[in-house]
């Protein structure tokens, strides 16, 4: 991935009636990168966002677009975003063409060749001189990502933009971003509440809590990636009888009666199977299991609810 950053958030405040919601917030974004806003119900995502697209101000800190401050230089940074914070707006009753037409003559330099190429990009050619409000919910999604990307920005900030779509709608708007990312080299800070959607999406994901930076987490990193299996064995109160586990050398915990759940290295696996058949320990079946977001993400802010 290209490592230059085309946005930075340095020690970041917002403070709105003498409360402090945003608490020095920092992190970068990547060109080409697609990263993941994280965070429990008020956690100051959307409130992020907002400042980044200047749509509100910053108490204190920084916020930096392709080196450019948004304090000192608003006008020429805030041509490097698109972005989709709301649910988009259009003219129902004009095609999806023409809503488009309408938005790039409001933009400066934006030719009817950069409209055809973002109808194209988003996959809307065959829908494109229909009214708009005879589009899907999908559909509008892809429309407003296409107007967001008009002016060719080298960032594109989505609030949730799976939200309400159905699992084929949800996999199109996935399939696109990736699209967007890797033809246009647009890097996209998205946020979402569906924690299986920023894994299969994202490069990366910023976890934020209370309006305070909890962890980056790099999801194209496999290396020291958690790995457990589940093993069904005939009895765990056999199996708590009759298995050592000299020198505490494995991490485990029983589920139920029959079910304990390891913690382990992929190269220990082999000989935990072995100790466990020399204990006459009788094994059922073994499921192997990977950590997923949604575990990091209780373990990492107890639990609360994504909004």
């Amino acid at each position: 991935m290209n490592r230059d950053i085309v946005l930075e958030l340095k020690s970041v405040n917002k403070t709105i009636s003498n409360q402090k919601i945003i608490k020095d917030i920092s992190f970068e974004l990547y060109k080409g990168e697609v990263l993941g806003l994280l965070g429990p119900n008020g956690s100051g995502k959307t409130t992020t966002m907002r400042m980044i697209v200047g749509l509100m101000s910053i108490t204190s800190g920084e916020i930096y677009i392709q080196g450019n401050s948004i304090k000192n230089n608003f006008k020429e940074s805030i041509k490097q975003i698109g972005a989709m914070i709301e649910t988009p707006a259009f003219y129902p009753f004009y095609s999806g063409y023409k809503n488009l037409l309408y938005f790039a003559r409001m933009l400066e330099g934006v030719s009817k060749e950069r409209v055809l190429e973002v109808i194209d990009l988003l996959g809307l050619s065959n829908a494109i001189h229909k009214k708009f409000s005879t589009y899907s919910l999908g559909m509008k999604q892809r429309l407003g990502i296409a107007q967001a990307l008009l002016h060719n920005p080298s960032i594109l900030i989505l609030d949730e933009p799976t939200n309400g779509l159905d699992p084929a709608g949800v996999r199109e708007i996935r399939d696109y971003l990736k699209r967007i990312a890797e033809v246009e080299q647009t890097a996209i800070l998205l946020s979402s509440h569906l924690l299986s959607e920023i894994e299969l999406i994202c490069d990366r994901s910023i976890i934020i809590q209370n309006g305070q930076f909890v962890e980056s987490i790099d999801l194209n990193d496999k290396s020291g990636e958690k790995l457990f299996i589940e093993i069904v064995v005939k009895s765990t109160k056999a199996f708590e009888s009759s298995f050592t586990n000299k020198d505490n050398k494995y991490k485990f915990d029983v589920i139920n009666d029959r079910s304990i759940m390891f913690e382990i290295d992929e190269e220990e696996i082999p000989s935990l199977m072995k100790e466990l058949v020399l204990a006459g320990i009788e094994i059922y079946y073994v499921t192997r299991k990977k950590e997923r977001l949604e575990d990091l993400f209780i373990q990492l802010t107890g639990g609360n609810v994504i909004e």
